[in-house]
């Protein structure tokens, strides 16, 4: 057996909506936005990743590029085939005759048995011989350093590129969950229409997205405010690119809408949340990962909403896959991962 063991090749992905990560050996080698650039004429994969990105919204009618994964799950099938491995292989996995390679994918609370049948799909695909689903908040409640396996509960709200997912963790298992497709790809919409509705100026996802990162925020008055931001776009009247300066409170303006979503799927998990697990939650507070995590000022708004404390983690943007990390050591051990024989 020990023969067989030197050839495993072990990867825990977080195929995201808006990133992918992977861990290997403990650490992450790739962490690459989730996106694939495709030759029209040929349908060969010309880049993966970080080069598609560059790509995208500045392609000619011989390129496309595509985002494989829509709200969390698998849209384009054969694009996230050629994203996965093209990330593989960017690891330089050399793969020997007896290479067994064993995955733990990350997964969303909210999807359906056909959207898994299409993860195995994929990881088969790329010749994956054991693969294992774990869900989003279980892997982000293991990323931050939380005992899934006590009776104890913990309420974990991931919000990611694609869905917002919030769930009551206790005793290896999910107790209630909500999940919701509002999330960061909601958020850069909302910022390009508040850009055109109030400047009259047209900008695509990749400069909403600076605009989230550099101004973002969730409150309008914050105790330390960002500088304003400057952002190049295309004027609606004249049709002439033009720059304009946008300060964080326009922005929390933009965002509120889907702020107030997110709230409501908060309050609702917590109504469907068990007495006794509500008395955890009341001491513990709520924890606070993935991208949306980084929302200046969302933390405080959510407090202010649910009079609970609200704690975001170290580095929310790593904790799903360092979980799914935790998860990949433990495959015998944890029951809440999932196989194919299970679905």
């Amino acid at each position: 057996m020990k023969f067989f063991n030197f050839f495993t090749q072990e990867l825990a992905i977080d195929l995201g909506t808006a990133n992918t990560l992977i861990i290997q050996d403990g650490k992450i080698v790739i962490d690459e936005p989730s996106i694939v650039a495709v030759n029209r004429t040929t349908g060969e994969i010309m880049a993966v990743g970080a080069k598609a990105m560059q790509m995208h919204e500045k392609t000619h009618d011989n390129i496309k590029t595509i985002r494989p994964l829509k709200d969390g799950v698998i849209a384009d099938f054969q694009a996230a085939e050629a994203m996965i491995e093209g990330l593989i292989n960017m690891m330089n996995i050399k793969r020997k005759f007896f290479t067994h390679l064993k995955m733990v994918i990350c997964i969303p609370s909210g999807i359906t048995e056909v959207e898994k049948r299409a993860v195995f799909d994929s990881a088969d695909h790329v010749d994956s011989k054991e693969t294992y689903l774990i869900h989003e908040p279980m892997a982000a409640a293991l990323g931050i350093g939380l005992d899934v396996e006590e009776p104890i509960g913990n309420m974990v709200i991931d919000i990611g590129g694609g869905t917002t997912e919030i769930a009551v963790i206790a005793l290896s298992g999910i107790v209630c969950d909500q999940s919701i497709r509002i999330a960061g790809d909601e958020f850069n919409s909302d910022i390009m229409s508040y850009m055109k509705r109030q400047h009259n100026i047209l900008i695509g996802e990749r400069t909403a997205e600076q605009i989230k990162i550099n101004v973002g925020a969730a409150i309008t008055t914050l105790e330390d405010p960002p500088a304003d931001y400057s952002v190049n776009g295309r004027d609606l009247m004249s049709g002439i690119p033009r720059q304009i300066s946008i300060s964080y409170q326009e922005i929390a303006h933009a965002l509120d809408k889907s702020i107030s979503k997110i709230e409501d799927a908060v309050l609702k998990a917590l109504e469907n949340t068990p007495p006794e697990l509500a008395s955890d939650i009341y001491k513990t507070g709520l924890y606070l990962t993935g991208g949306g995590a980084l929302l200046r000022g969302l933390d405080k708004r959510l407090s202010q909403k649910t009079k609970l404390n609200v704690h975001v983690a170290d580095d929310p943007l790593r904790a799903v896959v360092r979980g799914t990390g935790i998860a990949l050591k433990n495959t015998d051990k944890f029951t809440f991962l999932i196989d194919r024989k299970s679905i």
